[in-house]
């Protein structure tokens, strides 16, 4: 063999191995996901709830944990906006936030029939709207301050009890609602801004009570009205009773017909998606898709888990598509029970 052809096949055989090198390195690039578009980014968490109440308490909860679930690791910043009992945040999610996946809101319940009551004010479709996933669902419990003469379910028919009320959220919605279909006598006191603000009005003897806060808010925010028995429980408000209630007496008992229960059903059904989790119209699916696992998998983190019994909160998060079919149950609300349900809002808010 010649010196020349010795070196040609010398460099046939680099080149044939330079070759499967690099086949093999783009093979191992190919297979290495691309980087996720949440990695070092900043997610604004929008709360629609004022700060210290317990939506505000789940919000913070979340936002320590959640980012840790989204592929990237993006960093989560929370932002109160609590108008108008999470009007203002929807409306925003709705319509002018923007739609890359770094903005979400966690809402009030009420948002889910907002229309039914107050439809001048709604700028936003249910059905088009992205939802996450739900944090929580609840059961409510109007009580009487320990001075009252109100000591049972019984007595909110028969006289009137005064009680704290935030516009357009359950401390003032229910106690409308109970007023109009089942005759209860609550004098509602609105103004208050949240939870947080009534309680300290009871606290003040300005009213006498509240016509819902959520039991699991309630036993964070105040344990001692609980231990030192400051409350009288009077009645509780959810499609099923909880557990830790066995004596308080449930709305739906009070329901005179069916047409009443249906329409007290219809409210209460915003009690099993009482803490839900919201994104703009048109985010992109694969985006989307990484935030609802996320947040579906917080029910099965034990970091959230451990952190939200240390903060004394009660957190059972459901997934988005199972928050789609209680969306899709409440647009299927028959035209008369709607039409009932809006009237009973239209009622005035204190009882004659």
């Amino acid at each position: 063999m010649t010196a020349t052809a010795a070196g040609w096949r010398c460099a046939a055989a680099a080149m044939a191995v330079l070759c499967h090198a690099g086949a093999a390195s783009a093979q191992a690039a190919a297979a290495q996901p691309a980087p996720s578009f949440f990695a070092g980014k900043q997610i604004n968490f929008i709360c629609g709830a004022a700060v210290g109440g317990g939506y505000d308490a789940l919000a913070r909860l979340v936002a320590r944990h959640l980012g840790r679930l989204i592929p990237g690791n993006p960093t989560i910043v929370v932002q109160n906006m609590p108008a108008a009992g999470s009007l203002a945040a929807t409306n925003l999610i709705a319509n002018t936030a923007p739609r890359d996946g770094l903005t979400f809101a966690l809402i009030q319940r009420g948002m889910l029939l907002t229309r039914l009551i107050n439809p001048g004010s709604v700028r936003f479709d249910l059905a088009k709207l992205n939802w996450i996933g739900n944090l929580s669902s609840e059961v409510g419990l109007a009580f009487s301050w320990y001075t009252s003469k109100h000591k049972t379910a019984q007595d909110l028919f028969e006289k009137e009890l005064i009680v704290g009320g935030h516009t357009g959220v359950d401390p003032e919605l229910t106690p409308r609602l109970y007023n109009a279909v089942l005759g209860t006598k609550f004098k509602i006191v609105t103004g208050y801004n949240g939870t947080a603000d009534i309680g300290l009005a009871i606290e003040r003897g300005e009213v006498e009570g509240i016509g819902d806060w959520s039991w699991s808010s309630l036993k964070k925010q105040k344990p001692d009205w609980i231990r030192d028995r400051k409350i009288t429980p009077l009645l509780q408000s959810g499609l099923q009773n909880d557990p830790e209630l066995p004596n308080v007496r449930n709305a739906l008992e009070f329901a005179k017909t069916d047409s009443d229960r249906r329409v007290i059903e219809l409210y209460l059904t915003q009690k099993k998606v009482a803490r839900p989790l919201i994104a703009p119209p048109g985010v992109p699916a694969e985006r989307l898709a990484m935030l609802r696992a996320a947040v579906a998998g917080l029910a099965h983190d034990p970091a959230f888990l451990a952190d939200a019994e240390r903060s004394g909160l009660e957190a059972d998060p459901i997934s988005g598509a199972a928050v789609d079919e209680v969306v899709a149950l409440i647009g299927s609300t028959p035209p008369d029970i709607a039409e009932r349900y809006a009237k009973a809002f239209a009622a005035p808010s204190q009882a004659p």
